[in-house]
């Protein structure tokens, strides 16, 4: 059993600083706390002058991802040891069915791909299609397999979008099982007439992506999947948010006390739409994804959400596809692959452009690119945290630490990188994947299969609450007598329904006055 000591270091939470050594033994932290004595034979780093962090964690990744006729070429031994490079220890991958697929064969197989990981993982399983094996196989994965959170695709017709009928169905098992909704939010069939008008009226290169797919569309998906989880009474989380449109959405259903969460991309809140007008085919196709990247005064409105607690977490969508299967859209935007990379950047670039510039506080950057993650996908305090008895999931983060982001240089198994030649000040010096040093000072020593599947059981805390919302929301019968001639049974209309009556009367609770546009602060809310 390794017995490891950093020692001098300023441990960093969410919640704040303080100066203590981190004891681990073996892959648990054993004990925080000032000036602690070294045990026999243990490995001591020196953090002085660094700060001491929880691994980040990205919940959104899609490691050799079968899509578009092509499979993501970033697996998940290569994926998880970029992470581990750039500070991340643990990542929340997707399991997508092809329709009529099993949604547990599916879950099964992608655990199959899965065993080769460097780093911690776990998995949500995406609901394509519905029939009674999905309902039954959803229990399944809940209560044997650790899943508690179910994506839905609103985008990408003909192929794995989910129609409302889908999201009614899922949503309402949800609720029956404790699981957490989340949403890919754009509306497919607006997605599917402008793409075919774009084409045909010659827009056939990458600057087509996202004139296909405008902030409204976002915008239309995000409100649709908000109010049909509110009127169902589940939570909702909301992934790569990237439009004023959608953080819309999401601001007023949290004030109205709606339990919604929001997830931002690290390259929304750097990158603009102007990289789909690169004269170079090839660097343009890297750069579409779904939502595609937007206008500037998009990006500070995310950092906005972001700072005030709109939004609660960042990812990276990472989901790598190499110049040539990029170009399998060279004569059809509509069949470029979509995604780009990014796990290895997303904490560097978060602290570079976050923290250095003022926008968040180390433990602001703490809670949102870890522990936040943590706590609403039901695996805080064991990730997320720098206390005994968590996982010894650290990074020895040297704040002064200056790299240029490159292709040729970085871990991830793409030919491009989408921060081609960014400069960032701040990174990981060492990062302990349970206990085990991954990454030191440059090096990278992952090994395969080393990383553990992590179980998120359901019914994470917020659930107590959103079960007290629904049941206030709950109506009663009206009783009446027999109705005089009738002779049958009592009649009257069905069982009274006062959900609506309370969404109204919480919406007319609203701060008066209080719009949200381009230049609204947003309010702060806790996780």
């Amino acid at each position: 059993m390794t017995t490891t000591l950093i020692r001098g270091g300023t441990v960093v939470t969410a919640e704040g600083e303080f100066r203590a050594d981190v004891l681990c033994y073996g892959d648990t932290v054993h004990s925080v706390g000032p000036n602690l004595e070294v045990p026999s034979g243990a490995l001591v780093i020196d953090a002085g002058g660094a700060y001491v962090m929880p691994g980040g964690i990205d919940p959104h990744t899609h490691m050799e991802l079968p899509f578009m006729g092509t499979v993501a070429s970033e697996d998940f031994f290569t994926g998880t040891s970029a992470a581990a490079a750039g500070g991340t220890t643990m990542i929340i991958d997707f399991v997508i069915p092809s329709p009529k697929e099993r949604i547990l064969d599916a879950y099964k197989k992608w655990r199959g791909w899965a065993e080769k990981a460097a780093a911690d993982y776990s998995l949500h399983v995406a609901i394509t299609w519905w029939d009674e094996t999905v309902h039954a196989d959803m229990e399944t994965l809940c209560k044997e397999y650790g899943v508690n959170s179910f994506k839905h695709f609103m985008a990408y017709k003909g192929a794995i979008m989910a129609d409302d009928e889908v999201l009614v169905n899922s949503f309402t098992r949800a609720r029956e099982l404790g699981a957490l909704c989340t949403v890919h939010a754009e509306n497919g069939e607006l997605v599917f007439r402008l793409q075919k008008e774009l084409y045909d009226k010659g827009f056939h290169g990458p600057e087509a992506h996202p004139m296909s797919r405008p902030p409204e569309v976002e915008g239309e998906a995000a409100n649709r999947a908000i109010r049909i989880a509110e009127v169902l009474g589940v939570p909702l989380y909301l992934v790569h948010t990237s439009c004023i449109d959608a953080l819309e959405a999401v601001a007023r259903a949290r004030m109205e006390g709606q339990r919604v969460f929001g997830e931002v991309l690290a390259q929304h809140l750097v990158i603009d739409d102007s990289v789909y007008r690169n004269p170079d085919w090839n660097a343009a196709a890297h750069y579409v994804m779904s939502p595609p990247f937007r206008a500037k005064e998009h990006q500070e409105a995310l950092w906005r959400a972001l700072q005030s607690g709109v939004l609660q977490t960042t990812a990276t969508d990472h989901c790598c596809f190499c110049t040539p299967q990029k170009q399998a859209g060279l004569d059809d935007f509509r069949k470029i692959p979509n995604g780009t990379g990014g796990v290895e950047d997303r904490m560097a670039v978060l602290w570079h452009h976050g923290v250095r510039t003022g926008r968040l506080t180390p433990s602001e950057f703490v809670a949102v690119t870890s522990s936040n993650t943590a706590k609403i996908f039901n695996v805080f305090p064991r990730k997320g945290a720098v206390i005994a008895g968590a996982d010894a999931d650290l990074v020895v983060w040297d704040p002064e630490r200056t790299r240029t982001i490159s292709a040729k240089t970085h871990h991830q198994n793409i030919d491009f990188n989408i921060y081609e030649g960014m400069e960032v000040v701040g990174g990981p010096a060492y990062t302990l994947s349970r206990g085990r040093v991954v990454w030191a000072d440059g090096q990278l020593r992952t090994e395969r299969g080393q990383g553990k599947y992590i179980d998120r059981p359901c019914f994470p805390s917020y659930w107590e609450s959103q079960k007290r919302r629904n049941e206030r929301a709950v109506g009663t019968p009206v009783e009446r007598g027999r109705l005089a001639g009738s002779g049958g049974s009592p009649r009257g209309p069905p069982a009274s329904n006062e959900r609506a009556t309370n969404r109204q009367h919480i919406r007319a609770q609203r701060f008066k006055g209080e719009t949200i546009d381009h230049g609204t602060q947003f309010p702060r809310y806790r996780v």
